[in-house]
């Protein structure tokens, strides 16, 4: 029986990088492939058929993955318009892929790169390097941080509070979190204002020796 509503966050290796297996009725997106045998080993077990490949945005641990899986399943790679990767659907902020008889909606969410992407698929939020637990994507301290702060609060800002989050890597307390949690908790999220938000980038070494953050 196929299931419906399939995710799997599959550890990919790199820098403790996790690539996503999503699936409804059989068809299946991956987001962010390192390690095609790992997506390819979960789909096969899931007996889901890859037609996807997502990247959240351009970095190598984050595509590395891309042409051996497209070799191997046929998939199409769809990234940003300015993503530097071989894509057959460039992305812009609202479009939507289709996955069986749902829809992945795309967020462009600049900061971490001018690329970065997150995507929304019925509640679940794969934020690649935009967004951590506890933690934010690192940013230069100019223009990459605003961008990047606007992105938390007038994008993802903007999405429930239930709205759990997949992050692109487990350098967290957790291997993922809900919107909620993590403006409530994030030390980033609670910052009252661009500049502090800038400050705590700077000094961030210093945060987390102060206050035990791994």
């Amino acid at each position: 029986m196929t299931v419906k509503h399939l995710l799997r966050q599959v550890p990919a290796g790199g820098d403790r990088n996790f690539s996503y297996l999503l699936a409804d009725g059989g068809e299946a997106a991956v987001v962010d492939p390192l390690d095609p045998e790992a997506v390819l080993a979960a789909a096969e077990e899931e007996g889901v058929e890859i037609l996807w490949i997502l990247n959240t945005h351009g970095h190598h641990d984050h595509t590395g993955g891309n042409e051996e899986l497209r070799r191997r399943t046929g998939a199409l790679v769809a990234a940003h318009s300015s993503c530097p990767v071989r894509k057959d659907r460039p992305l812009e902020h609202g479009d939507k892929i289709p996955l069986g008889s749902s829809e992945i909606l795309v967020l462009h969410t600049p900061g971490h790169t001018e690329d970065s992407l997150c995507f929304l698929w019925e509640g679940d939020l794969f934020t690649g390097d935009t967004l951590f637990v506890g933690k934010v994507g690192g940013t230069d301290f100019g223009e990459g941080a605003r961008r990047e702060y606007e992105s938390l609060h007038r994008v993802l800002g903007r999405l429930p509070g239930e709205t759990r989050v997949w992050p692109g890597h487990d350098v967290g307390l957790s291997p993922s979190s809900t919107l909620a949690r993590e403006r409530e908790t994030n030390p980033f999220y609670l910052q009252p204002d661009f500049e502090s938000f800038l400050h705590l980038k700077k000094h961030w070494g210093e945060y987390k020796k102060k206050h035990g953050i791994p």
